[in-house]
């Protein structure tokens, strides 16, 4: 039996607003994110979740109890749903540059789609697209084979999502261009502990 996963980026935050990188950072929700939240606790209140696991950090445990207000499961929270590391970038505005920031970003527009997967453009030490969508890949293996046939809820964030998409939908093969994913964004994922399939998404963007 398949297992089905229904993965969520957290509500808005502070940093959201402000434009700011955020990477393993915390920052709190604003009263935005606490209210789209709620509203996707209502719109999922009548699905029904064996287990969550949500990212430990602050902005996705947050809104993993809004959304659990509707059940009662306990959130287990692991790093492995933690949002890409930014460096020594996090807390800087989005349009921020430098000189060795400057130098990665032009190498990496001149470079094929498989190429830019599989490249950092932040820092060497951080994770490139491929690896993030591996770690999380690798996370809902292990998931769909330890609990078959269950209803998982993931609470995580954008730059993990949208890379877990681009690697579903082909973009390193050049089968699609862009993933945008909203704050409270989510798609539902079938897997047989091998193969994926997205079912459905909201509030994602993919062309």
């Amino acid at each position: 039996m398949d297992t089905t996963f229904y993965i969520v980026r957290h509500g808005e935050t502070e940093a959201n607003v402000r434009k700011i990188l955020q990477g393993h950072k915390d920052y709190a929700l604003t009263e935005k994110g606490i209210q789209q939240a709620k509203e996707v606790a209502v719109k999922l209140k009548h699905t029904h979740f064996d287990k969550i696991f949500s990212s430990d950090l602050l902005r996705a445990k947050k809104t993993a109890g809004l959304l659990l207000l509707e059940h009662k499961i306990a959130i287990e929270t692991t790093k492995r749903l933690r949002e890409r590391s930014f460096g020594k970038y996090e807390g800087k505005p989005y349009e921020y540059t430098d000189p060795d920031l400057d130098k990665l970003m032009k190498k990496y527009n001149i470079l094929s789609r498989k190429e830019q997967f599989r490249f950092n453009r932040y820092r060497k030490e951080t994770e490139s697209d491929e690896e993030l969508s591996s770690r999380m890949l690798t996370f809902l293996r292990e998931l769909a084979v330890t609990y078959r046939g269950k209803t998982i809820l993931i609470v995580s964030h954008g730059g993990i999502m949208g890379a877990t998409l681009r690697k579903l939908f082909g973009f390193d093969e050049g089968k699609i261009n862009h993933v945008s994913v909203k704050n409270l964004a989510y798609f539902r994922l079938r897997s047989d502990g091998i193969d994926f399939f997205v079912e459905e998404t909201s509030g994602i963007e993919i062309g």
